[in-house]
């Protein structure tokens, strides 16, 4: 990155922390709180707290952090320089929801990256090591796509629904948040999960990600008898409700989940028997042609996509580290933004996380898709220079795919 690009990003960080402050919240027991940042030199700032608002501004508008970050934990002495001497109080219940941990079709399109020992490349998904020479270090190229972002939404909505119904969490404990680049938070911010330790957090991951999931201690063992309904609570219910939306695909689709063509032709000629069966708790295995091993795979499919598919080591670190609400993410020039929960399901993160939205800039751009902002269309672009509106510019400069020119 040239130092101008650098520069002019800093600019405008540092204009959103002295102008639009108001937009930063800590809304629960500020001063408890370690608060961090990542300097754009990759050092990390450690172990700070601040007793007023206007501390923490002073200290954004100086350092011009690339990413802020708060605990989920309370502690004594937030400040103090070592863990075990800040004084664990508790923490709230965070969950993270990335679009990183969900193969979609289209990270191959748009998602690379580059072993830094050897140099292989590849697309899509980041492997755990490199293909050719087994290191675990990679250089990462990604975007934040829409469709990326949808099905992040979607496994938001999913834990939402089980953390309410299941857990019986009251909504005005819940907190839903666009992260900023590729993803989604929710916190739970309630007394009685503050004092769980990492186990006990474990056991609640393990729950919304169905983990351990017996189909038969959950009644589906054998489909002549199992009675199951949309009406049953937690896991037996929501297998059933899993079941009720395959069974509504069309032919190729059930296909692509693993059914034969004539299973699959099977289900769609009976799909309004399984419906009815399901609402009116009667076993599936009354439809004929539909065997036992079909509806294991009907069941093990439905337990899969009913899972929420979250990052289960945020969730059980009882010391993390989360990115501040109203804070820009470095990687996009976007605010985490906190989402009303019953708008969740139509936040569009292109609009309502744009932090700059007036003024425009020459970019010389290396490589980019084409993508949205609010209302207008961009790209796709391959060296080549464009004048941008300052919110699209930022994007590809923090995403080092173009500079300014």
């Amino acid at each position: 990155m040239s130092d101008s690009t650098l520069v002019f990003i800093q600019e405008h960080f540092l204009q959103y922390y002295a102008e639009c402050f108001d937009k930063i919240a800590v809304e629960r027991r500020f001063e408890q709180r370690e608060f961090a940042a990542l300097l754009r030199d990759r050092i990390m700032v450690r172990h700070k707290s601040f007793r007023t608002r206007d501390d923490l501004q002073g200290f954004l508008c100086s350092m011009i952090p690339s990413d802020v970050y708060y605990s989920s934990a309370y502690y004594r002495q937030p400040d103090a320089p070592e863990m075990g001497m800040k004084g664990w109080v508790g923490a709230d219940l965070i969950f993270d929801i990335d679009a990183d941990h969900i193969p979609t079709a289209c990270d191959k399109v748009h998602d690379d990256w580059i072993c830094k020992e050897c140099g292989f490349r590849g697309k899509g998904e980041l492997p755990l090591k490199c293909p050719a020479c087994d290191c675990e270090k990679f250089d990462e190229k990604t975007w934040p796509c829409e469709k990326c972002l949808d099905s992040a939404k979607e496994e938001s909505l999913k834990l939402l629904d089980v953390l309410t119904k299941d857990f019986g969490f009251s909504e005005k404990n819940l907190s839903v948040y666009f992260s900023g680049h590729r993803g989604y938070h929710v916190h739970v911010e309630d007394d009685v999960v503050e004092h769980l330790d990492s186990m006990a957090r474990k056991e609640i991951v393990d729950y919304v990600m169905g983990l351990g999931f017996d189909p038969d201690l959950q009644g589906f063992g054998d489909p002549d008898t199992a009675n199951v309904s949309l009406k049953d609570a937690g896991w037996r219910g929501r297998v059933a409700m899993g079941i009720y939306g395959i069974v509504q695909s069309q032919t190729e689709d059930l296909q692509k989940s693993g059914l034969k063509r004539n299973v699959a032709e099977t289900i769609v000629k009976n799909r309004d028997i399984l419906v009815r069966n399901l609402n009116e708790s009667k076993p599936l295995g009354l439809v004929k042609g539909l065997g036992p091993e079909t509806y294991e795979k009907l069941v093990m499919q439905s337990k899969k996509n009913q899972s929420s598919k979250i990052d289960t080591v945020v969730t059980t670190d009882i010391h993390r580290l989360i990115r501040l609400p109203g804070t820009l993410h470095g990687k996009t020039g976007f605010r985490k933004v906190k989402i009303p929960i019953e708008s969740v399901h139509v936040f569009d993160p292109f609009n309502s996380a744009i932090a700059f939205d007036e003024g425009s800039v020459s970019v010389q751009v290396s490589e980019a898709p084409r993508f949205r902002l609010c209302d207008q269309e961009f790209g796709p672009f391959q060296n080549e220079k464009a004048t941008l509106p300052t919110a699209a510019a930022l994007l590809l400069m923090c995403k080092k795919r173009a500079e300014l020119s």
